[in-house]
């Protein structure tokens, strides 16, 4: 089968996406929940996300608010999220909230 996706050492396709170009965001993640400010781009179903620190994080719509009792993202590590489709919907948003000092989220909308 024919693919255009990058390959490795193996020649094995790589499941990769590209980071879409103007739709980087980040959030100054506090102790009161913060979300994008701009919804992500109607054609964008992954996302992936870091953080500075530890902080915990939730995606939804417009109204999306993140507590210390959502998904723990551990600081310095990397994590790619579906934004859903079809019948479920889609979410626009990604909120967060501190796990302990403040830090920053930096949001890459994929393609």
């Amino acid at each position: 089968m024919t693919t255009l996706l990058p390959r490795d050492a193996d020649n094995i396709p790589i499941q990769a996406l590209r980071l879409k170009a103007g739709n980087a965001h980040s959030i100054s993640v506090t102790a009161s929940s913060a979300r994008n400010a701009t919804a992500f781009d109607a054609a964008t179903c992954t996302i992936a996300v870091y953080a500075t620190g530890p902080c915990f994080i939730r995606n939804g719509n417009s109204t999306v608010t993140a507590a210390a009792t959502d998904h723990y993202l551990p600081g310095g590590t990397y994590l790619y999220l579906s934004m859903g489709q079809g019948k479920a919907g889609r979410d626009t948003h990604i909120a967060a909230i501190r796990a302990s000092a403040d830090v920053t989220l930096y949001i890459s909308e994929l393609e």
